[in-house]
């Protein structure tokens, strides 16, 4: 018992010292179960009536130890979450294991011994969900509360045919402590998996005690015993409200980086550079090694003097000189889309047979 107390007030302790400014996964109302496996730790038995002088002198004493199988327990709770780490629940559980035997009472040798114990305890619990970056959230908890407890047709018999019968439903103040983690299912918002370790005792609490001997009248005892329980539960917790987690933020695409366009202009009729014209060059060619580039395009123009077709290649002309200059200054040829398209694509809009400066150019276009 010593050792459970200084759990309970070591969990105490760190719940009352534990930092509650972080975000807490479950605010307002849930709902929670478990189910799990039952250990009752050996109990002891005191009889408190004075034994009849016949079963003194057949070597029966006032004390014995009961032992338990392995059994199990079930628990519900509804509690309410503040959103700062702390939790408040009430809890309704069950526990049942079976007689495993007896020792003590001045004898040796029991067998026969059959019946079960049963626990159902109401406990206010206080919990505490610690603020951790982690798929699993744990949590601590104390609890207090009430639990009746019933022996069940415990009945025990030693070598000598001498038989202890234990029976009654009495209730006591219960305490436990608890450790948890609960495991949150995304596909659920709110929903949880949950994994716990509980102590949970009682303080000692009465029981009748029948003790027999053969061919003698059975005396009727009052007696006390102790309740303490280690379990192990699996469960499911529900927070109502839990909203879905937003979709995940998708950064927007760059955007393109805009064309830039160089404009070389050439003499009417000619299709040679002037100095001029290769500082532009020149500059496009420093330009494209400084941003990355899809394509180079090289389109070539005329203005509307003279006929279409001649107009065409003299277009044709213009764009491949440039493309010239472009690939002499470092430019590969394999990134430049060269084309001519004569007296089309007009810079200034003109009537036909017009000398207009403007329209007799090449555009270099960096994409």
């Amino acid at each position: 018992m010593r050792s459970s107390k200084s759990f309970l007030l070591a969990s105490a302790a760190l719940i009352a010292s534990a930092p509650i400014a972080f975000a807490q996964p479950v605010t307002g109302v849930y709902l929670g179960a478990g189910l799990g496996v039952n250990w009752a730790s050996d109990a002891d038995i005191s009889i408190d009536g004075a034994l009849s002088p016949a079963a003194v002198a057949g070597g029966i004493t006032q004390s014995g130890k009961v032992s338990y199988d392995l059994g199990w327990v079930a628990l519900g709770s509804v509690g309410w979450g503040f959103g700062n780490g702390l939790r408040v629940e009430g809890e309704v559980s069950y526990r049942r294991n079976d007689l495993d035997g007896t020792s003590g009472f001045g004898q040796s040798n029991f067998s026969g011994s059959e019946g079960h114990r049963e626990t159902i305890g109401t406990m206010v619990n206080l919990l505490y969900d610690f603020p951790v970056n982690w798929p699993v959230i744990p949590y601590i908890g104390i609890g207090a509360g009430y639990a009746w407890t019933s022996q069940v047709n415990a009945v025990s018999i030693s070598s000598t045919g001498n038989q202890f019968n234990y029976r009654g439903v009495n209730g006591e103040f219960a305490y436990q402590g608890i450790l948890g983690a609960a495991f949150p299912i995304t596909a659920v918002p709110g929903l949880s998996l949950t994994a716990e370790y509980r102590y949970f005792a009682t303080l000692d609490t009465d029981v009748d005690v029948k003790v027999t001997q053969a061919n003698r009248p059975s005396q009727f005892l009052s007696g006390t015993t102790d309740n303490a329980n280690n379990s192990v539960l699996i469960g499911l917790r529900y927070a109502f409200g839990v909203a879905p987690p937003p979709p995940p933020v998708v950064a927007p695409a760059a955007a393109p980086a805009p064309a830039r366009t160089y404009l070389v202009f050439f003499d009417w009729n000619r299709a040679d550079l002037t100095d001029r014209a290769r500082q532009i060059i020149a500059e496009a060619a420093e330009n494209s090694r400084r941003v990355e580039l899809t394509r180079i395009e090289v389109n070539g123009f005329t203005d509307t003097s003279g006929s279409a077709q001649y107009n065409q290649g003299l277009s044709v002309r213009r764009a491949e000189t440039v493309a010239a200059e472009l690939a002499r200054l470092g430019v590969p040829r394999s990134a430049m889309s060269i084309q001519g398209f004569g007296q089309t694509r007009l810079l200034v809009p003109t009537a036909d047979n017009v000398r207009e400066p403007q329209n007799r150019r090449v555009e270099i276009i960096l994409r």
